[in-house]
C-alpha cells in the first residue's frame, strides 16, 4: 500500500516503567508523545519473540502438535513452535530446534512464510512463520526428552486442507497455527510463488 501524503508522527517514549520482569516477557507502562501535544500512558507486554514451523511432508500433510496451555486451560493443536531465548541463535534456527524437539523431525527446505504481530494492541511480540518441507526423522538415539507441557504432548500429521478445516470449525484456536496453515495454503495455491528466503 502506498504511503499517506503527510508525514508520521514521532510517537516517542519521553518516560517508560518497568512493573513486572519474567523470563519470557516483561510488562511496562511507556509515557508517549501523542500528535497534536500531550502524551499518554500505554501498557504492554515486551516479548522476547518466538518462531514457528509449518512442515509439510511429500504427501502434503502438515505437522501438528496437541498441547496443554494454562492460560486457557486447555490442550491446543498448534505448530511446533519456541521462544527466541537462545543468544545468537537466528529465527529460522530456533524453527529448526524445536521441530526436532516437539515433532523428532529435520527439514532441507526452509523458507520464510509469514511474520506475525500476535496482539499489537498488548503486545511486542514478533513470530516468524517458516515453511520447512523435504522432511527426514531425527535418529532415536538424538531425540530429545520432553518434560512439563510437552511430557503428554501428541504430534499428528494432516492433510494441510483438512487442517484448513480444522481453523474454520473451531478446532484450530491457537493463532500461529491458524495463521500458518492458512498463509501455507495459499502459497500452495500459487506454486510456492509467495515464498521468502528464509
Amino acid at each position: 500500500m502506498s504511503g499517506a501524503t503527510t508525514p508520521a508522527h514521532d510517537y516517542r517514549v519521553l518516560h517508560r516503567h518497568e512493573r513486572f520482569r519474567g523470563a519470557v516477557f516483561s510488562v511496562v507502562t511507556d509515557e508517549v508523545a501523542m500528535p497534536g501535544g500531550g502524551s499518554a500512558e500505554r501498557d504492554y507486554t515486551r516479548h522476547v519473540g518466538a518462531a514457528a514451523v509449518v512442515a509439510l511432508d511429500d504427501e502434503g500433510r502438515v505437522v501438528l502438535v496437541r498441547q496443554y496451555r494454562h492460560p486457557v486451560g486447555r490442550y491446543l493443536w498448534e505448530l511446533p513452535a519456541g521462544l527466541l531465548d537462545v543468544a545468537g541463535e537466528s529465527p529460522v534456527h530456533t524453527a529448526a530446534r524445536e521441530l526436532a524437539e516437539e515433532a523428532d523431525l529435520t527439514a532441507q527446505r526452509w523458507n520464510l512464510l509469514v511474520e506475525i504481530h500476535t496482539s499489537p494492541g498488548y503486545s511486542d511480540e514478533c513470530v516468524r512463520v517458516f515453511l520447512a518441507r523435504d522432511l527426514a526423522p531425527v535418529p532415536d538415539r538424538d531425540r530429545h526428552h520432553r518434560e512439563h507441557e510437552e511430557a503428554d504432548m501428541i504430534v499428528r500429521r494432516v492433510g494441510l486442507d483438512q487442517a484448513v478445516a480444522m481453523t474454520l470449525c473451531g478446532e484450530i484456536t491457537n493463532a500461529i497455527a491458524m495463521v500458518g496453515v492458512l498463509a501455507a495454503a495459499r502459497a500452495r495455491d500459487d506454486d510456492w510463488v509467495p515464498l521468502r528466503p528464509a
